[in-house]
This record gives C-alpha cells, structure tokens and sequence, in this order.
C-alpha cells in the first residue's frame, strides 16, 4: 500500500505529467500571484490531491502550480497551511515534502512577516540568512521514516550560502534592495506583544512570522536546499503606531508585487540552473 506522500506524489503526476520540477516555491500571505506567471502552467487545487492539507487563511489560493519559467520547470505552492489552523506539525510539512518528493534541487520559501529590525521600513524584501524556532514544535517529532532522512538532520546551514548568493545577485541585478535577516516562527495565531518583540529583537531576529521554519526543517531532512524571503509587510508591535491586521499585510504583499514577481523571475530560472 502507498504512503499518504507516495499517494499525493502519484496523483500529482498523474494530472501534471510533464518534465520534473527543477525548483520549487511556496508563496506566502498575499504573495500568490507570482504563480500566475508561469507558462504552460497546470493548476491543481489542493483539495484534488490525496492527504494534501488545505488552508482557510485569506491570501492563501490553495492550488499548486507545476509550469515553467525562462524554460526552466518550476512548481509553486500558491498558499500554505498553518500550526494555527489546528494542523500536526507533520501535516503542516507535508506539501514541502511533496514539492521535494516530486524532484527539486532547490526549495524557495516566502512568507509575510512582520518587521522586528528598526532599519526594515513596511514593503522590504528580506533575505533569510537563519532562523529561530519558537514555534514551540517541531515536524520531526515521532518516528523517523530513514526513507526520508536521518533522525538528527543538520541546520547549519538551513538556508544554503551558495542560493543566498545568487538571491543577492539577482536584487543587484534588478537593482531593487534586499535585506538580510533573521526570521523568527511564533505558533500564532494572535500577534505579538511588545514585550515579545522586545525579546525577539534581544535574541537576534529581525523579522517574525507564523510559518516557513516547519517547511525548512522538512526540506533540511531531505537533503534539499533552501533559499528563503520575507516580505516585510507590517512593522511588529510595539514600533507600528497603529493596530496590526491582516488586512495591511494582504495590502502591503499587493503593493510589492511588481518588485517580489522582477526579483523572483530573476532568481527561479538562476536557482534551476545551478
């Protein structure tokens, strides 16, 4: 009998059975539209795929997206779910180990976030350099499936130098700033308190959020690089002068769009080749 992951992988190349995805993406909060991008693209919503979780969070389309760019085949994740959402850290890893499973070399993860640095302004790309767990969970808790990985993967370099690299070429390219950065993963699903972010800041993160960090672990145990951005779209409590919502992060990922989709159609086809 298959796996629920031999099971979903199966299916997906069952309704898209063109050339293997070279690198794969999951597209956060409000950042979706990148995946309409892609040429000859087959749209599958995630609720046609065996075992796949589905999100109920606005600015979370929930199809994947297999196509290609600059002829380089790519397969996007437009939406993700969340701890928050009452998922097992496992069921939220899930669509990353599909999107490895289905081939990549690489993996891209983005996410809104909020921003904890003092020099980040709202609308600031961030390239994620490392992060700080304190979702308080982790999605390789349980047995290990060796299939998969080892049972005590590194995380030095979680976030691979060489795709770090070639990021920060590709914004030199475009010539749009990029920061760099720190992501903090908090369970949510409420915001921050200042006191929070005061200690955030204090523990060295520069921007936080409620997702990417399960995906990465994921990735880390199969042996997949990953690259990771933040769209800065609030600043954190504590240094915004007004309430936080979600509202402003759906504006704000609106509002970046054009420069998030130049830096991504820059950098997709740049991560395949390598």
């Amino acid at each position: 009998m298959a796996s629920p992951l031999e099971a979903c992988i199966a299916a997906v190349r069952s309704k898209a059975p063109g050339a293997a995805p070279r690198v794969g993406i999951i597209l956060g909060s409000g950042l979706g539209a990148f995946a309409d991008a892609l040429e000859g693209a087959t749209k599958i919503p995630y609720s046609d795929l065996p075992n796949f979780p589905l999100s109920g969070v606005p600015g979370h389309a929930g199809r994947l997206v297999l196509g290609s760019l600059s002829g380089q085949p790519v397969v996007a994740m437009q939406g993700r779910v969340h701890f928050y959402e009452g998922y097992t850290p496992q069921e939220v890893a899930f669509p990353a180990r599909v999107l490895c499973a289905l081939g990549i070399k690489a993996l891209v993860v983005t996410n809104a976030a909020g921003g904890i640095n003092l020099g980040f302004q709202v609308g600031d790309l961030m390239a994620i350099t490392d992060h700080l767990n304190l979702a308080g969970y982790n999605p390789l808790i349980g047995p290990n499936d060796p299939k998969l990985g080892p049972r005590f993967p590194d995380m030095s370099h979680a976030y691979d130098p060489e795709l770090l690299e070639l990021l920060r070429q590709s914004a030199h390219v475009t010539g749009m700033r990029l920061r760099e950065g720190v992501y903090a993963c908090l369970s949510g699903p409420s915001y921050e308190t200042p006191a929070e972010i005061r200690m955030l800041r204090t523990l060295g993160a520069d921007a936080v959020g409620m997702s990417t960090v399960p995906e990465v672990v994921a990735a880390a145990h199969m042996g997949v690089k990953v690259a990771g951005i933040s769209c800065i779209t609030n600043l954190a409590a504590g240094i915004s002068k007004h309430k936080l919502s979600h509202e402003e992060v759906g504006e704000t990922a609106e509002r970046v769009r054009g420069v998030f989709q130049k830096l991504l159609e820059r950098f997709l086809p740049e991560v395949a080749k390598s």
